[in-house]
């Protein structure tokens, strides 16, 4: 059977594109993840994990929409070896069934790590020179005007802390921290 894979970043972008290419395939199955690739635990990627066997076929478009550092490429790589599954990656044209294709898929899995190193890079040096200008100050506080009313609620037993953070729209973490700097 062939399985595809297919991953964007965001909700926001479209996966169009790669499902054109797998059904141009003759792909059976697809599974999608909408979220960044700087790790493994991608709910779509683990299900195709679970669900490939022996004699099947794993496509994915290029190997950074499977994976975005070596380690977790070759691990995931080497978990569809164990079962007897084929990997192959169109953009790259890596077929793990052949010793070259291993060993490129090592190399192109270094390059793909090194790629977004180098982006995180780059964000971060824009981020630093746009604070440098004034022109990025972080993210905006959450104002909430009845904060204090509802702290004192909650102080005085009237409502949970977890009534509070939903009536102040909160998260745990930014209610007690706001609490903390009352003090």
């Amino acid at each position: 059977m062939k399985i595809g894979y297919i991953r964007v970043s965001t909700q926001e972008q479209n996966t169009i594109r790669q499902e054109v290419l797998m059904k141009s395939l003759g792909v059976d199955e697809i599974y999608i993840d909408r979220m960044s690739g700087k790790n493994a635990n991608r709910p779509e990627l683990q299900k195709m994990m679970e669900y490939v066997r022996k004699g099947d076929t794993v496509i994915v478009e290029s190997i950074s929409r499977f994976a975005r550092n070596t380690r977790d490429l070759l691990e995931l790589v080497e978990q569809l070896t164990a079962k007897g599954v084929e990997f192959v990656s169109r953009k790259e044209a890596i077929d793990t069934t052949t010793p070259t294709g291993k060993f490129m898929l090592t190399v192109f899995g270094a390059v793909a790590e090194l790629e977004r190193e180098y982006i995180l890079q780059r964000q971060r040096e824009g981020i630093a020179i746009a604070k440098e200008q004034g022109k990025y100050k972080g993210r905006k506080p959450i104002e909430a005007p009845e904060f204090e009313q509802t702290i004192a609620k909650w102080k005085s037993g009237a409502i949970t802390a977890a009534e509070a953070m939903r009536t102040l729209h909160m998260t745990k973490t930014t209610f007690y921290r706001k609490v903390k700097r009352l003090r």
